[in-house]
């Protein structure tokens, strides 16, 4: 194989790899337990969180209202949110220690 066919594969595998990642970013992933409901896009990025009454006071659903639910889903998402971009940062630093500062296309 030459240098000219390599070079071509390596395009070919990195459009696809884009691909792949433009559809996994696309794709919605939803889990539900005892009430709580998450939804993750394909490539593990969080979306939302849904709570129903009954996962906030099983005991008595209907005193809980539709406004501490909301309150109650910003907050975990405002911190699930800051906590995975945080934690992207690091990984974006390590890696970029790894490659001695290239960037590497589809690795972060």
């Amino acid at each position: 194989m030459n240098m000219m066919q390599m070079m071509q594969q390596a395009q070919n595998l990195q459009k696809r790899m884009k691909n792949v990642q433009e559809e996994l970013s696309a794709m919605e992933v939803t889990e539900e337990v005892s009430g709580v409901k998450v939804i993750c896009d394909g490539q593990g990025k969080f979306k939302s969180i849904k709570l129903s009454p009954e996962a906030i006071n099983c005991d008595d659903p209907s005193s809980v209202s539709q406004e501490t639910i909301e309150m109650l889903e910003d907050i975990i998402s405002s911190a699930i949110n800051k906590t995975s971009d945080k934690a992207h940062k690091i990984m974006e630093e390590k890696m970029k220690a790894l490659t001695g500062g290239i960037s590497i296309p589809g690795l972060f």
